[in-house]
């Protein structure tokens, strides 16, 4: 089982920049996919972080996040990265990019718990560490979809921070460098989601062309995800920080609506939240006021149909209560 994500104090950076060319200029992490922006997906993903710093122009998001810009702006990603790391305080640090619509909070746990795992093994030090003491633990963990995601990794943050300063050395600049010059030196657990390893491989899809962001957008309409995107944009919109059990609150809706009148459903649904709310609002007392609310509409039910045996029930439909 993984880890919960507080078990590992980490910080996050989220690089949120570029001219995102192929998408004409568009400011890509304010797109939206299931009516939320790429970027408050994202953060949404690593709300566990400690700190989170997102690199790039300064944007409306559902939680707080500082701010940092790469200097010069447009530098690119490893100049964005020097400067999201410059509010970093956690020994160990997500990097993220923004454009990632299906990065969910089990991939960023993974993360944390494949960085953190000890030891590394031969196979994975062959040819980075010589030195056994080094081999004990390793400088991070990144996702492998069939090529290194080095915007969807772990690091140790000193580990982060020596390879940008000798980078900065031997080139001079971190400005327009390639992000991948990163990786040759620092020994990294891979996550193989092209082989079936978990996380599933729709972590890695990005946005980067706008089939790519219609697809994204298809994707989440879908019958099978739909109604748990819907709450995950719910909650977000609303401030909820609550798991549901979706399907005893749909199981109570149907009860209401067949055994009372269709209106009932949204009616009762609406009842249960605030009662649970004002009771302390845990996932609980949802239960407990949704248990009640479903035992109710079974006995409503249960009058109706022994009056209808009877002979007894009105000239009048139960329908939609209209």
């Amino acid at each position: 089982m993984t880890p919960d994500v507080h078990a590992y104090h980490h910080d996050a950076v989220v690089l949120a920049g570029g001219g995102a060319r192929r998408l004409g200029g568009t400011d890509k992490p304010s797109l939206t996919v299931g009516a939320r922006t790429l970027l408050d997906r994202v953060l949404s993903a690593c709300a566990g972080a400690a700190t989170t710093v997102v690199v790039g122009p300064r944007r409306p998001t559902y939680r707080p996040v500082a701010w940092v810009r790469e200097d010069p702006p447009g530098g690119g990603p490893l100049a964005g990265l020097d400067a999201g790391l410059r509010g970093v305080t956690a020994e160990t640090v997500l990097v993220l990019s923004a454009d990632l619509p299906f990065l969910q909070p089990e991939t960023v746990r993974t993360l944390l718990a494949t960085a953190h795992a000890q030891p590394l093994g031969e196979a994975e030090t062959a040819g980075a560490a010589e030195d056994a003491a080094d081999a004990a633990e390793a400088d991070g963990a990144l996702v492998n979809d069939g090529r290194d995601q080095p915007l969807l990794a772990a690091y140790r943050t000193e580990s982060l921070r020596r390879e940008l300063a000798l980078l900065h050395t031997e080139y001079g600049t971190l400005t327009g460098l390639p992000l991948r010059l990163i990786l040759p030196e620092l020994r990294l657990r891979r996550i193989d989601i092209a082989v079936g390893r978990r996380p599933s491989a729709s972590a890695a899809l990005d946005c980067d062309t706008w089939e790519d962001v219609a697809a994204a957008r298809a994707r989440i309409r879908e019958h099978d995800t739909v109604l748990d995107e819907w709450m995950a944009a719910a909650k977000a919109e609303l401030g909820v920080d609550l798991d549901v059990d979706t399907a005893v609150l749909l199981d109570l809706a149907r009860d209401a609506a067949h055994g009372v009148a269709r209106p009932a459903a949204p009616l009762t649904t609406f009842l249960v939240g605030y009662a649970a709310a004002q009771r302390g609002g845990s996932p609980e007392q949802v239960a407990e006021a949704a248990a009640k609310a479903a035992r109710l509409a079974a006995r409503w039910a249960d009058e109706a149909a022994e009056d209808e045996e009877s002979g007894r029930g009105g000239e009048g439909e139960q329908g939609d209560g209209r």
